[in-house]
């Protein structure tokens, strides 16, 4: 079988999952990372040592920034000169749409959001969520190449191997594209939720203080704060449901749920987050979940392993203090 894989980057710097996604191929046969950008000399020696046995890089000012027609016109055109059986992707939102379009152009199928994968011969079968997390769907792609992309933190990171190296082949860009990038402005700041190995998330809860004697938006501020200094202390994210996007508190990019982010985290602190089934589907493989919530028939805890009925203006800054004790800070 012949694998590659796809290594998403931005500003220089790969996505984590790509590296996840070069583990899962060296079970599978040896790996082909695929490295596309301008100056990318820095992310292929990262794809040698996380384990690509060979780099296909394609590096064109052209590619400077990310355009889906541009990138996926020429991830077809290599891919019909050399006849992969499996592309591997991380599933960020512009692998997701370069591997649509190159599978169009190629006459092929791709497998989104993938949790786990079996190999028979030359066929992969693939695990899936499905009907919002409700259950998972084992599938194949029947035609090739097969595309597929994996979910974040559903696989192990192969350790770095500093200093190895390999083969490395060049090819040129299609570089045609009916859009321009004028410009753009990234407004997510410290840990993302994508990556996170923790995220303490907060809900709505976080507006429900009486005692503290401030407005809905004064209160909220205040809990974010206290959410942000228990995740800075463990190294993770913020996260957030939706109410709490809804009611303004947080930006977007901190959501997690079916219309937000579905993440994969080895701990997961709910504050304040009632538990609603959109926000549950984010959050169904996390490793451990742990709520803090007033209300005690609160849906979030049938999904928690340890759950404390309270307030989490109390908790956590008791839980913040130990971790503190703990880790000697």
């Amino acid at each position: 079988m012949k694998t590659w894989v796809y290594i998403d980057h931005f500003k220089g710097e790969a996505v984590p999952s790509s590296w996840e996604a070069i583990g899962v191929g060296k079970t599978l046969s040896p790996v082909t990372a695929l490295v596309f950008g301008s100056n990318v000399e820095g992310i292929v020696k990262s794809s040698f040592e996380f384990g690509a046995d060979e780099v296909f890089v394609v590096d064109d000012a052209a590619l400077a920034d990310f355009r889906a027609e541009t990138f996926a016109s020429t991830l077809s055109a290599l891919a019909m000169a050399a006849a992969p059986d499996l592309i591997l992707l991380p599933n960020t939102f512009r692998a997701r749409e370069m591997a649509a379009m190159a599978a169009i152009d190629l006459n092929s199928g791709v497998l989104i959001d993938v949790t786990a994968l079996e190999a028979n011969v030359e066929q992969i079968t693939a695990t899936r969520p499905i009907y919002e997390g409700k259950l998972f769907e084992k599938t194949i792609c029947s035609t090739k190449p097969q595309f597929i992309t994996l979910r974040g933190r559903a696989f192990p990171r192969p350790s770095r191997q500093v200093g190895t190296s390999g083969p490395v082949s060049r090819a040129s860009a299609k570089t045609h594209s009916l859009t321009i990038v004028e410009g753009y402005s990234a407004g997510e700041t410290g840990v993302s939720i994508n990556d996170a190995g923790i995220i303490v998330a907060g809900g709505r809860g976080v507006s429900n203080n009486p005692s503290m004697g401030l407005d809905e938006k004064a209160t909220a501020k205040k809990g974010f704060e206290l959410i942000g200094d228990l995740a800075s202390l463990l190294g993770g994210a913020i996260g957030a449901s939706r109410a709490a996007v809804d009611a303004g508190y947080i930006p977007y990019s901190h959501q997690v749920g079916q219309t937000g982010k579905v993440v994969s985290p080895d701990l997961y602190i709910a504050a304040g987050i009632s538990g609603s089934i959109q926000h549950i589907v984010g959050i169904r493989t996390a490793k451990l979940v742990i709520a803090i919530n007033k209300d005690s028939e609160a849906p979030i805890f049938t999904v928690a392993r340890y759950g404390v009925v309270g307030d989490l203006f109390t908790f956590l800054p008791l839980i913040t203090n130990a971790f503190k004790k703990k880790l000697g800070k």
